[in-house]
Parts: structure tokens; C-alpha cells; sequence
């Protein structure tokens, strides 16, 4: 079973969230999509990263803005692999977000996207699974391949308007 939470610090955050969340399910994974926060829901977020690896689930995508403890707090309680997806904020852009995230004690690893980055989350995790579901990494090479391909359609398309000049 290839399965993967999706945790958020607020509902708000769903937007952020959403491209992880359609991308996973558009290679065929399993999603589960939870608000726990790191800060007002301490006790739900130990329990549910000390039981993740027992309930299936094989990676964890953790979104917060601000503070952004979340994937922190979860990874302290499990072995599996996490993702951290800082969320923009209104007071340094998401830069704040960004920083608790990324800046992790030694022995307490997230991996983090970019600000904002659903997608490129949902991805990560797909890498991830791909090392033990084949299939999952076929469609990432097809994936990749499709957007090479659009890449290099744009490219020519780019150089003819430039020509027109």
C-alpha cells in the first residue's frame, strides 16, 4: 500500500497544500488530509507521528507558515521520511516559515520545498516511494519526459517569435 499524510497547521493552508494532495493522487497514491497543529494540538500531532509507520504510512508532508514547527514536531516522533512545505506568510513572505522548517536540530532531518511548493511536495514524497515502488518511478520518468517535451516545444516556439523581431 502506497500511502502518505498530508498534515497542515491550519485549514487555511489548504490551499497550499492542494497541488501535493492532486499530485500524489494522480500517480495513484494513497492520501490522508489532516489540520494538527504543532503548537494547539501538541498531544494529536506526538500521537499521530508515533503511529504514522503503524497506520501505513510511508512518508509525511507537513505544511505550516510562521512558526512553522509542524514538520519538526512530527519528525521527532518517527522514522519515516518528512516534508516540510513552508507557507507564505503576510509578515516576511513565507521567509519566516521557511527558516523553521529548514533549520532542524542534528538528528531531527525534514526535507523542504520551496514556499508555496504543493506540488514540488507531492513530488518529493512520489521520489521517495519511487525507490520502492517501480511503478511509481516509471511515471516520474514519464512525467519528467512530458516535461522535457513541453520545455523544448516551447523553446522552438521562442525562437521563432525571436526571429520575428
Amino acid at each position: 500500500m502506497k500511502k502518505v499524510a498530508v498534515i497542515m497547521g491550519s485549514k487555511s493552508d489548504f490551499g497550499v497544500v492542494k497541488p501535493a494532495v492532486e499530485v500524489l493522487k494522480r500517480f495513484g497514491v494513497e492520501t490522508e488530509v489532516r489540520v494538527i497543529s504543532a503548537h494547539r494540538t501538541p498531544e494529536e500531532a506526538h500521537e499521530f507521528s508515533a503511529n504514522a509507520e503503524k497506520n501505513g504510512f510511508e512518508a509525511i508532508i507537513c505544511a505550516a507558515g510562521k512558526a512553522a514547527h509542524l514538520g519538526g514536531v512530527i519528525a521527532a516522533s518517527t522514522v519515516l521520511p518528512v516534508i516540510g512545505l513552508p507557507v507564505k506568510t503576510d509578515m516576511m513572505g513565507g521567509l519566516d516559515s521557511l527558516l523553521s522548517i529548514v533549520q532542524m536540530p542534528s538528528g531531527i532531518p525534514v526535507a523542504t520545498v520551496g514556499v508555496n511548493g504543493g506540488e514540488n511536495a507531492g513530488l518529493l514524497a512520489l521520489q521517495i516511494l519511487g525507490i520502492k515502488y517501480p511503478e511509481i518511478s516509471a511515471k516520474l520518468k514519464e512525467y519528467k519526459a512530458e516535461m522535457r517535451k513541453k520545455i523544448n516545444s516551447d523553446d522552438i516556439a521562442l525562437q521563432s517569435e525571436a526571429e520575428q523581431l
